[in-house]
C-alpha cells in the first residue's frame, strides 16, 4: 500500500526541491491540501485561441493533502480512526491530477468542470468536445494533436477543467490518474475480514486475478485459512457448488509450473467459460479508500475557496464547480452527495452542480472496509456487490419489506444541496435498474422530485454510444449508435446557467408509470424481428445484507453477502418499431432509420446467449426495401416505404432536430453537425444495398457487411 506523507513546506525547501524536479509550492490557508507538486506543464495542440477564454494549458502533477480525523466531516470516512497519523495528529495522502485551463483563469467563465475519472481515465473531451482517441476508446490520457481536443466545445465555453485520482488501486500503466492512500495502522492488531471476488471468463484458463478488470487487488493475508472458500455455478441465483480445497490454490501458472501467488487463484481442473466463479478469502489492514472521495472535495474546494498559486488561479477565479461522472463516476457522485462528501471541513458546499451520467440507480464501495471500487453490477457480471443498493430515490421512501427508511438527498442540509441533473441512457434500464431511481419501492407508481433535480433518459441509447459506423461487439446485435452526447452539451450549459444565475434547466424528461411509456416487461411491445431475440429478464436489483454494521458502519461482514427479494424493475414501452415513446429522444429516433434499444443479448463468445450482454445495446437497421423485408419477415417498414428522398429524410431530421432545440435540449449551434451526422447515416444504410453512396456524390469507402464490419467512414 502506498503512503505520500506531505510535509510542511518552506521557501528554502521549495528552492532545493526545483534543482530536482519541476514543483511549485502552494501557501494555501486551507489545511486541506498542504502543497501542489507540477510535474509538467504546456500549452495545448496547436496554439488555438478559444472565444473569449483565448489559449489554454495543461498541468499534471500531484497534490498532497492533510486532513483532521476529529472533524466531522472526515468522520463519515471508514477506518479514519485506524488511520497512521503525522506528528501533527493528522491523516496524510495524494492524488495526482490532470489540468486544463485557460492561461489567463480570468477570461474563463468561472466555472470548474471537474471530471471524476473512471478508473483512473478522463472522458470529458472525448464526450462532450467529440475528441478523437485511440481507435474506437472513450478515453484519452493525454491531449497529444488538434484531434485530441475536438471541436473545442468546452473550452469554447470558458471552463476550466480539472481530474483527480481517487481510487489506489486502478491498474498501474503510467496514464491512470490515481489516489496514493494510506492503509490501517497495524499494531499488533490488524484489522480483519474477507474479501470476495468473482468471474466470468470468455475461454478457458488455469489461473485468475482476485481484483476486477486488472485492478490491484486486496492479497490474500492467510493462504491456509479453513474461510478461505472457491465455488461455482452456473446462474446468478443457483446455489454454489463448493469446489475442494485440494484441488486449487492463491498462485499462477507459469511456464507449466504452479507459483504461489497472493493475488491470483489457481485450479488445477482450469476454470470454464461462462461459469460463475466466487473467491472469499482472508484479507487485512485495508486501504482507507474514502480518502479518495475526500481528496476530490478538498481540491475542488481549494480552487473555490482559496487561491492555488502553482496552478496560476488566484482566490476568486474559480466562482463555481460542477461534478461530472460517467459511468461508475457517476455513482461516486451520487455516493458522494448521499455521504456527505459535499461539505468541507470548514462546512463550505463544494459542488454547487452535479451530473451523474449513466449511472442508473446505482452507487458502489467507494467508501467501505475492503471496499473495491471497480466492482459494479450487471445481468452476467459483478454479482451482488454493494451497487444496487437502497435508497435509490432522492426523496425519502421506507421499504416495506426491510422497514428501512431513506432518500439519496433527504439528509442533506440544504446549505451543501447542490442542483442535481441524473442523467442516463436505455441500457441503465436493462444493466443498472434505473426505474429505481424514479418509482416507488413497489413499482406502482412515479416518485416524487425534488425542486432541485432532474432527470433526463436518452431514449435508445447505450451505456457509452458506439461509434459510427456501428459494429458487432459482444451482443448479437450491431453496437448502438444513438449519440445523445449531442443534448448533453446542451445540458451541461443549462446546469452551468442554473448555478451561475438561477435560471431553471429544461423539465425532466423520462420514461413514467403514469403515461404508459415506464411498464413491466411482460407489458413491452416490442415487434417480432428475424433473428432478433427480446430479453426475459433485465438486471435485477436485490435486497442484500451484508452485515450488522454495513449500514452504520461501512463494515461488509457476510461474505458472500445473504441475498433477498428482487426490487421491482421497470423499463421503457417501445412503438411499432421497437422505438421507446418516452424520454428524450434524438432526431435519428424520431425520424429513425432502424431499431434502437438499450439492450443486446451477448453473442456465444462472450456469454450466455439469453442473458443481456454488460454495457451494450442494439442498432437493428431497417430493410431498404419493402421487398428486402419482406423476404425476411420483418414486419417494420423499410426506407423506402417511409422516406421519398435524401432529402425529405434529412427535412424531418431537421424539423425534429429544431423542436428540440427550442425546448433546450439541443443547442442551434450543433445543428449542421447533427444534420451532417444524418445525411452520413442515410449514405451509409444505402451504401449497405446498392454498393455506392446516394446522389450526395460522397464516395462510398466500402460496402456494409451484414455484421457490421468496420469500414472507412
Amino acid at each position: 500500500m502506498h503512503n505520500d506523507k506531505a510535509h510542511s513546506v518552506t521557501p528554502s525547501r521549495c528552492r532545493a526541491v526545483l534543482m530536482a524536479v519541476l514543483i511549485f509550492c502552494v501557501s494555501v490557508a486551507s489545511a486541506e491540501v498542504t502543497r501542489i507538486q507540477v510535474d509538467s506543464r504546456g500549452d495545448l495542440p496547436g496554439d488555438i485561441r478559444y472565444g473569449l477564454a483565448g489559449a489554454y494549458e495543461k498541468l499534471a502533477g500531484k497534490i498532497y493533502f492533510s486532513v483532521d480525523p476529529d472533524n466531522a466531516a472526515n468522520q463519515i470516512i471508514v477506518d479514519i480512526n485506524h488511520a497512521p497519523l503525522s506528528a501533527a495528529g493528522r491523516v496524510e495522502f495524494s492524488a495526482d491530477f490532470y489540468l486544463l485551463k485557460p492561461k489567463n483563469i480570468q477570461r474563463g467563465n468561472g466555472t470548474l468542470l471537474f471530471g471524476v475519472s473512471n478508473r483512473g481515465s478522463k472522458r470529458l473531451l472525448t464526450f462532450f468536445n467529440h475528441a478523437a482517441a485511440e481507435g474506437r476508446k472513450w478515453d484519452e490520457p493525454d491531449p497529444k494533436s488538434v484531434a485530441n481536443l475536438g471541436d473545442g466545445f468546452l473550452m469554447q465555453n470558458g471552463f476550466t477543467l480539472l481530474w483527480v485520482g481517487w481510487q489506489s488501486d486502478v491498474p498501474m500503466n503510467g496514464e491512470n490518474l490515481r489516489a496514493y492512500l494510506p492503509a490501517t495502522v497495524d499494531d499488533g492488531f490488524p484489522i480483519e475480514g474477507l474479501a470476495r471476488s468473482d468471474f466470468v471468463l470468455t475461454e478457458a484458463m488455469s489461473d485468475f486475478t482476485l481484483g476486477d478488470r486488472n485492478h490491484i487487488a486486496y492479497p490474500v493475508s492467510d493462504p491456509d485459512s479453513a474461510e478461505n472458500v472457491l465455488t461455482v455455478r452456473d446462474t446468478v441465483e443457483a446455489a454454489r457448488q463448493v469446489i475442494p480445497r485440494d484441488q486449487w490454490a492463491f498462485a499462477r501458472l507459469e511456464e507449466g509450473e504452479v507459483v504461489p501467488d497472493l493475488t491470483r487463484v489457481y485450479l488445477a481442473s482450469g476454470f470454464e467459460p461462462q461459469r460463475i466463479y466466487e473467491v472469499v478469502y482472508k484479507v487485512h489492514n485495508p486501504t482507507i479508500i474514502g480518502l479518495g472521495p475526500a481528496a476530490i472535495r478538498d481540491a475542488v474546494a481549494m480552487l473555490k475557496y482559496e487561491s492555488a498559486e502553482a496552478l496560476s488561479i488566484p482566490h476568486g477565479a474559480i466562482e463555481r464547480a460542477i461534478g461530472f461522472g460517467l459511468s461508475q463516476p457517476g455513482r461516486l457522485l451520487r455516493s458522494f452527495v448521499y455521504e456527505g462528501f459535499n461539505a468541507d471541513e470548514k462546512q463550505r458546499k463544494v459542488f454547487d452542480g452535479v451530473i451523474a451520467q449513466i449511472a442508473g440507480a446505482g452507487r458502489g464501495s467507494f467508501n467501505l472496509r475492503f471496499g473495491q471500487a471497480s466492482r459494479d453490477a450487471h445481468a452476467f457480471l459483478n454479482f451482488f456487490y454493494p451497487t444496487d443498493i437502497f435508497p435509490f430515490t432522492d426523496v425519502a421512501q421506507t421499504d416495506p419489506l426491510t422497514g428501512q427508511t431513506g432518500g439519496l438527498l433527504a439528509g442533506i442540509e440544504p446549505a451543501f444541496m447542490p442542483k442535481f441533473f441524473q442523467t442516463f441512457s436505455s441500457y441503465e434500464y436493462w444493466g443498472r435498474a434505473a426505474s429505481l431511481l424514479h418509482t416507488t419501492i413497489d413499482g406502482k407508481q412515479d416518485a416524487a422530485m425534488l425542486d432541485n433535480t432532474r432527470i433526463y433518459q436518452f431514449a435508445g441509447g447505450q451505456h457509452l454510444p458506439e461509434k459510427f459506423p456501428p459494429r458487432q461487439g459482444n451482443g448479437q446485435q450491431l453496437d448502438n449508435p444513438n449519440d445523445y452526447s449531442w443534448m448533453m452539451r446542451s445540458l451541461l450549459l443549462a446546469m452551468n446557467h442554473w448555478i451561475t444565475d438561477g435560471t431553471p434547466p429544461p423539465p425532466s424528461r423520462y420514461p413514467r408509470i403514469d403515461n404508459g411509456t415506464l411498464v413491466d416487461l411482460a407489458a413491452v411491445k416490442f415487434p417480432e424481428l428475424p433473428g432478433v431475440g427480446f430479453p426475459t429478464r433485465p438486471h435485477k436489483a436485490y435486497r442484500v445484507d451484508y452485515g450488522p454494521d454495513f449500514a452504520s458502519k461501512g463494515i461488509i461482514s457476510k461474505q458472500p453477502p445473504e441475498v433477498g427479494p428482487a426490487f421491482p424493475i421497470l423499463v421503457p414501452q417501445v412503438d411499432a418499431d421497437g422505438n421507446e415513446t418516452g424520454g428524450l429522444r434524438m432526431p435519428e429516433i424520431v425520424v429513425p432509420l432502424g431499431t434502437y434499444t438499450g439492450w443486446n443479448l451477448y453473442n456465444a463468445n462472450f456469454g450466455p446467449v439469453d442473458e443481456v450482454a454488460h454495457m451494450s445495446g442494439s442498432y437493428i437497421p431497417f430493410a431498404t426495401t419493402r421487398a428486402e423485408r419482406e423476404a425476411s419477415g420483418d414486419p417494420r417498414p423499410s426506407i423506402a416505404e417511409r422516406y421519398s428522398s435524401r432529402d425529405q429524410y434529412l427535412g424531418l431530421v431537421a424539423e425534429a432536430a429544431i423542436r428540440l432545440i427550442d425546448q433546450g435540449y439541443l443547442l442551434d449551434a450543433d445543428l449542421r453537425e447533427i444534420l451532417q451526422r444524418a445525411a452520413t447515416h442515410w449514405d451509409y444504410r444505402q451504401t449497405a444495398i446498392n454498393g455506392r453512396t446516394d446522389s450526395s456524390g460522397d464516395e462510398a469507402v466500402c460496402t456494409i457487411s451484414k455484421m457490421g464490419k468496420e469500414c472507412g467512414f
